[in-house]
């Protein structure tokens, strides 16, 4: 439900490589999702990972955000540290050792360090970047614990039941980088990041 021209674009990748359910022997490819008329993070989301395993058998789902602030190149590292070292879940995160964020002003990386740290406090430190978005998962885990949330609280909701459902999480570190392209729904000054930063608190306290 895109109006940037997305969905066009995803389009034409799936032309070239196609990927079907009723193909017992594929590999890889893109299937593009439409949304006519359904709108939020959460829900999309939350699409993609029932679809991903009810329609194609994924063993692990993961996602992150489109504008490559998120290197594609770091997945691989989620998958394998899920399938090396006995993970149920992995998170890429910026405030472990090897990670950092050059993406975002010193406001916005204040704020994000204050809300993971009230996180930490009141929901335990199994991990550190509770806002990171940047998510591989088996699938076992997301049959069990569905997305809540409308933006981005939807990952505090998720690391904290899944850590309490006794599934093991590990961080990987990433540096989150500039966007490539697009505008950020995060927020553009002050007044959006703390908007949207009561809801991430919200969650944390709605958690105790």
């Amino acid at each position: 439900n895109s109006p940037d021209g997305t969905g066009q674009v995803v389009a034409e990748f799936a032309k070239c490589y196609p990927l079907s359910h009723q193909d017992p022997e594929f590999k890889y490819g893109v299937v593009l999702q439409s949304r006519i008329g359904e709108k939020g993070l959460t829900s999309a989301l939350q699409r993609g990972i029932d679809d991903a395993i009810d329609l194609y058998g994924a063993r692990i789902v993961t996602w992150m955000d489109c504008d490559l602030s998120m290197p594609p190149e770091d997945v691989p590292k989620l998958i394998k540290s899920i399938q090396e070292r006995g993970a149920d879940l992995a998170v890429g995160s910026r405030w472990v050792a090897g990670g950092g964020d050059i993406a975002h002003g010193k406001m916005a990386r204040i704020l994000s360090w204050i809300i993971n740290h009230i996180a930490i406090v009141i929901l335990g430190n199994q991990v550190h970047d509770y806002t990171s978005g940047f998510i591989a998962a088996r699938s076992r885990v997301l049959k069990k614990i569905r997305l809540r949330g409308d933006y981005g609280e939807y990952c505090i909701d998720l690391l904290c039941r899944a850590s309490r459902s006794g599934y093991k999480l590990v961080e990987v570190p990433y540096l989150c980088v500039p966007r490539k392209s697009g505008e950020s729904k995060t927020g553009i000054n002050l007044f959006d990041y703390l908007d949207k930063g009561k809801h991430y608190v919200a969650t944390i306290f709605r958690l105790m």
